[in-house]
């Protein structure tokens, strides 16, 4: 597993659209992504011993009132490569990264059931943009007293 590249952009656009139905982008999550640039060492890549990407995972910075996040997502292996915990690895190792980076809180909208043995539980008073289900809403790290609106941030 490597470090996303500026070049390996369109071939992780091309797993994420495979993997997720038509309209992905028009998702809530999206609009907390424009104009922003993901954060650097913790988007991943992984590939085979061919070269071809079997696994894609990206971390953008939010904010909910005055408190720092990081939102994951997406997260996405190829169907050709599920089941082999290649998407646990990648949530593992760049966890890890994230707080080694020094970030307390990570953010997902998901399903709890899947997300909760990477340590992440609901989140409440912790708002995504409409029309997300407040149920998928989970956080990892130190969400003491944090709460309102997730909102777009540009680190710069």
């Amino acid at each position: 597993m490597v470090e996303e590249q500026a070049g390996d952009r369109w071939e992780v656009e091309a797993l994420y659209d495979t993997c997720f139905a038509p309209g992905r982008e028009a998702l809530s999550s999206y609009r907390l992504r424009e104009g922003v640039a993901p954060v650097k060492g913790l988007c991943l890549v992984a590939r085979d011993a061919s070269g071809i990407i079997g696994g894609a995972i990206r971390y953008w910075p939010v904010r909910v009132g005055a408190a720092e996040a990081l939102l994951l997502g997406p997260i996405a292996v190829h169907p050709t490569r599920q089941g082999e915990g290649l998407g646990a690895l990648m949530m593992t190792e760049s966890l890890e990264r994230a707080e080694a980076a020094g970030w307390a809180r990570v953010l997902l909208v998901g399903d709890a059931p899947y997300y909760e043995r990477f340590g992440f539980a609901r989140l409440d008073g912790v708002m995504m943009p409409p029309p997300t289900n407040p149920q998928r809403v989970l956080g990892r790290g130190d969400w003491a007293g944090v709460k309102g609106a997730v909102e777009r941030w540009n680190v710069g």
